[in-house]
């Protein structure tokens, strides 16, 4: 569980749950051959559980997080001069937490989240905008249930990095560490 002194840094740094621009972050995963990956992805959004996100069940990321479940994110506000890294265990979440999700996401998300496939995409642009327009037409809003494939995920951080930069001085990152075997939390301030 994240402590309530770190939830209340998240709370300053990251929008509310509710808002709806969800910021987005640079998952890494590890693939089953031990190479990284990174990509953005929206977090959905956190609690003292961790951090959750979305995807395709299909996608490399969820075949990654398959074969080896950590990962990693970073989320950066350089106008701030902020940078939030986060590492730990993940773990997928309930079929009913997915579904709520979706149902949370903006119209374009949830349509995204239908016709995001790779035949899809190898269509013509015209031909991608007509089909996405005769989809959208033929499921009014509200009546679209999340795809068969969507799935959410959970990280429960272990380590937590907050890096401060300050215009001339030094930056500065405090780093929270979960301890594996008590589950308290440390925290240390270290050089930018």
């Amino acid at each position: 569980m994240i402590s309530a002194e770190i939830l209340a840094v998240l709370a300053e740094w990251l929008p509310a749950n509710d808002d709806p621009a969800r910021p987005l972050i640079s998952l890494a995963t590890v693939s089953p051959t031990g190479v990284p990956d990174s990509r953005g992805v929206l977090l959905t959004d956190y609690d003292e559980r961790g951090f959750t996100f979305h995807t395709d069940a299909a996608s490399r990321k969820a075949r990654d997080l398959a074969a080896n479940p950590v990962a990693a994110f970073s989320i950066a506000w350089p106008e701030l001069f902020l940078q939030l890294s986060v590492q730990g265990s993940v773990e997928q979440v309930s079929p009913a937490d997915a579904a709520s999700a979706y149902a949370a996401r903006s119209r374009y998300l949830q349509l995204l989240a239908w016709l995001n496939t790779a035949e899809f995409t190898a269509l013509p642009l015209p031909e991608r905008q007509s089909r996405w327009a005769a989809f959208d037409a033929a499921h009014p809003e509200g009546t679209l249930l999340a795809p068969p494939g969507w799935a959410g995920y959970r990280l429960r951080p272990h380590r937590l990095t907050f890096w401060r930069g300050v215009p001339l001085a030094a930056s500065q990152r405090t780093e929270y560490t979960q301890d594996a075997a008590t589950g308290d939390w440390s925290v240390g301030i270290l050089p930018g």
